[in-house]
C-alpha cells in the first residue's frame, strides 16, 4: 500500500466517524438523486414544473384536489426518456379541478370549481375524454399564487442550486489553483503581479462585485453561473498560493527541479496532490456561499428569471404570505436553502477535520 492510498485511507476512517459530515454528505448524496430524477418525483412533470392552475392558487400543505383531465386542442410532441429526464414534458391534458361529477349517457358533468362556493356545471363527451379522466393530486407543500405546486417547483430547484454551486468551484478552481501555483512557484515579479491583481478583487465585496458583473452579462440562467463563479476563486487562490511557498522548499521538489522536469509537470505531479487537501475544503465552503449568493441575487429579481424554479425566486414570489394565512409557500424554501447550505458547511468542516488542514 502507497503512502498516498494509506493517507486516503486514514481520512476516509476519520471522516466517518465525523456524525455531522456524514450527515451532511447523506443530504448532498439525497440532493442530488433528486436533482437527477427531478421531473419524476413531483406531481407537475411539465417543464419547470410550471403547470398553473388559478383556480387553486395559495393553498395550505396537504390539500387535496379532484380534477377532470381534457386533451389539449394541440396535442404536444411526445417526447423520449431522456429529454424528459433533463427538461420535464409538456402535458398532453389540461386540468379542470371540480368539486363533483357524474356520467349521464355519453357525458360527463362536473360541477367546475372556480373559487370557494363558486362551481359552474359543466359537460364533457366521454369520447372525447381519456380512460382515465379523472384525477386526484395532493400538494404536500400547497401550491402557490399561480397556482403551481410547490413541492414539485422545489424539487426542481435543487437542480438550479447544485448546478450554481458545481459551476462556481468548477471556475474557482480552475482560476485559484491556476493563480496560486503560478504566483507561489515563481515568486519574484511573477508573484507580486499576480498578488496585487488578488488583493484588488479582494477589497471589492463579494455581492457588489456579482452585482456588477450580473448587471454586465446579464439575467439569466449561465449568466449568473459565471457572475457567482468569477467572484470566489480569490481565497483558493491565496491558500493555494501559501501551500505552494510552503512545499516548493521541500526536497522532493529541489530534486525535480535538480533533474530537469519541467516546471509544468512538476506543479501538476509533484505540488498539486499535496495542496488537494485545503482546495477540497474551501470547495466545500464555496459551494455553500454559491448557493446563498444565488439565492440572494434571484430573490432581489436579477438572478435565475422566471419561469426556472429558483428557492430564491420562490421566497420574493411568496415572502408576502408569511404573515398572511399561508406561510408555507416562503418557509419551504427558505428551510430548503437552509439545509442544502448546512450539509456543505458541515461536510467541509468534515473534510478540514479529516484531512487535518490547519488555518
Amino acid at each position: 500500500m502507497s503512502a498516498s492510498d494509506s493517507f486516503t485511507r486514514k481520512a476516509w476512517g476519520r471522516l466517518k466517524k465525523n456524525k455531522g459530515a456524514v450527515s451532511g454528505l447523506i443530504v448532498i448524496v439525497l440532493s442530488v438523486f433528486i436533482a437527477i430524477f427531478a421531473y419524476f418525483l413531483g406531481n407537475d412533470h411539465t417543464p419547470n414544473a410550471d403547470r398553473q392552475i388559478v383556480e387553486i392558487e395559495a393553498r395550505k400543505p396537504g390539500f387535496t384536489q379532484t380534477f377532470l383531465r381534457v386533451p389539449k386542442p394541440r396535442q404536444p410532441e411526445q417526447r423520449g426518456f431522456f429529454h424528459r429526464l433533463l427538461f420535464g414534458q409538456e402535458d398532453p391534458f389540461s386540468l379542470v379541478p371540480i368539486n363533483s361529477y357524474k356520467v349521464e349517457g355519453d357525458s360527463v358533468i362536473i360541477e367546475k370549481y372556480i373559487d370557494v362556493g363558486i362551481q359552474e356545471r359543466q359537460a364533457y363527451l366521454l369520447k372525447q375524454l381519456p380512460e382515465k379522466y379523472i384525477d386526484s393530486k395532493t400538494f404536500w407543500l400547497g401550491t402557490d399564487n399561480f397556482g403551481r405546486d410547490i413541492l414539485s417547483r422545489l424539487i426542481v430547484g435543487v437542480r438550479v442550486s447544485l448546478s450554481v454551486g458545481l459551476v462556481t468551484v468548477i471556475i474557482s478552481l480552475l482560476i485559484g489553483i491556476s493563480l496560486g501555483m503560478i504566483s507561489g512557484y515563481y515568486g519574484g515579479r511573477t508573484d507580486s503581479t499576480i498578488m496585487w491583481f488578488i488583493n484588488v478583487v479582494w477589497s471589492m465585496p463579494t455581492l457588489l462585485l456579482v452585482f456588477g458583473l450580473t448587471l454586465t452579462l446579464g439575467k439569466g440562467f449561465w449568466q449568473i453561473f459565471l457572475a457567482v463563479g468569477l467572484t470566489m476563486w480569490v481565497s483558493l487562490a491565496r491558500v493555494v498560493r501559501s501551500q505552494v511557498l510552503a512545499i516548493s522548499d521541500l526536497e522532493y521538489v529541489q530534486a525535480a527541479k535538480a533533474l530537469g522536469l519541467k516546471n509544468i509537470r512538476i506543479m501538476v505531479r509533484h505540488i498539486l496532490p499535496n495542496v488537494l487537501g485545503p482546495v477540497m475544503v474551501i470547495a466545500a465552503a464555496n459551494f455553500a456561499s454559491a448557493i446563498i449568493i444565488e439565492a440572494g441575487l434571484s430573490f432581489l429579481g436579477i438572478g435565475i428569471q422566471p419561469p426556472t424554479p429558483s428557492w430564491g425566486l420562490m421566497l420574493k414570489e411568496n415572502y408576502n404570505f408569511i404573515i398572511t394565512h399561508n406561510p408555507a409557500l416562503a418557509l419551504a424554501p427558505g428551510i430548503a436553502i437552509m439545509i442544502l447550505v448546512l450539509a456543505f458547511n458541515l461536510l467541509g468542516n468534515g473534510l478540514r477535520d479529516a484531512l487535518d488542514v490547519r488555518g
